[in-house]
């Protein structure tokens, strides 16, 4: 399959240097398996960053140096490549500096199908994509490596396209109706009622809760709270005041969207707007999904970072 066009963004300044590529998956691929975004970062400090929830599982598949990944209530996870299903949780991810690997986000729905796990087991979790229990002929991480051989991002996509579409002819099969319900809820905003949306697709409330799970992993109630406030972040940060956003998305008032922005991102809409513009800002090429902001780079202590192969100066200061 031939390669499609690759964009890419780079800078370079007192504190290191950074490359993001972007990429569109084969038109045969798609909508299942999103996008791809190559990363390359050779910074002089470590790095740390929340990932706020969105509408999308994530695959990274690593080169390198390791991340560790840390989600309230759980022991961090320290992993080179890592699968994520959707979840209503925040996630801080960490790194020494140097970090290299493709980041692909794929609708849930998709996931099943490459992977064959039930969502629903991985919810809320960060787990080593070659634990999962798929029958591939390729494992995860032998992807990784031959990705990481090839000269440039073009070759390493058409090589992402050719493999997931072997995975893809190979994995289970997941509902149409799921994927049409899924696609419905990404198009309303998370906005459509689940009795609704369950009789757009012609079954029970009930039924549909049950594919969900096992197919997307959140429950259709939860999953549109996600996407609900995907859409609240990305009309916030496009200038949209917080009491037309949250009539906008379907919140009762600014109140019920600051409450829920909190309980999924850890920051009320202010607070996150605020440390977005901090003294670490994030470069938009960063954000997970284009157009939309997705994350934070958080303050660092070095002494809290001790990720094996990691190696950095113990005498900087954030700021």
């Amino acid at each position: 399959m031939a390669a499609s066009t690759v964009h890419t963004r780079s800078g370079q300044g007192p504190g290191g240097s950074w490359e993001f590529a972007m990429g569109s998956p084969h038109p045969r691929l798609r909508p299942g398996v999103m996008s791809y975004r190559g990363i390359r970062l050779a910074l002089d400090r470590p790095r740390r960053r929340l990932e706020t929830p969105i509408g999308a599982a994530t695959l990274l598949l690593g080169f390198d140096q390791p991340v560790r990944i840390s989600r309230t209530g759980r022991s961090p996870d320290t992993l080179v490549s890592v699968y994520c299903a959707p979840t209503t949780m925040p996630a801080v991810g960490e790194h020494g500096g140097r970090m290299s690997g493709i980041e692909v986000l794929l609708t849930p729905w998709a996931a099943f199908t490459l992977f064959g796990t039930p969502q629903h087991e991985l919810v809320n979790r960060t787990v080593d994509p070659d634990e999962l229990p798929h029958a591939l002929a390729t494992s995860v991480g032998e992807l990784a490596a031959a990705l990481a051989a090839l000269p440039g991002w073009e070759e390493r996509f058409g090589l992402l396209d050719e493999v997931f579409a072997r995975w893809w002819a190979a994995g289970t099969p997941s509902s149409e109706r799921v994927a049409r319900a899924w696609a419905l809820l990404v198009r309303t905003g998370g906005s459509i009622p689940v009795p609704r949306l369950a009789e757009e697709v012609g079954w029970s409330v009930r039924h549909l809760e049950n594919r969900f799970r096992e197919q997307i992993g959140l429950g259709p109630k939860a999953a549109a709270r996600v996407l609900r406030l995907q859409r609240a972040r990305r009309l916030l940060a496009d200038g949209q005041s917080a009491a037309e956003t949250a009539a906008l998305c379907g919140f009762y008032d600014q109140a019920h969207l600051s409450g829920e922005f909190k309980a999924m991102t850890g920051y009320t809409p202010r607070e996150f707007a605020q440390a977005r513009q901090g003294p670490v800002a994030v470069s938009p090429a960063a954000d997970r999904l284009s157009g939309e902001a997705t994350s934070l780079v958080l303050p660092v202590r070095p002494n809290d970072w001790s990720v094996p192969g990691a190696h950095f100066s113990k005498t900087w200061r954030v700021g």
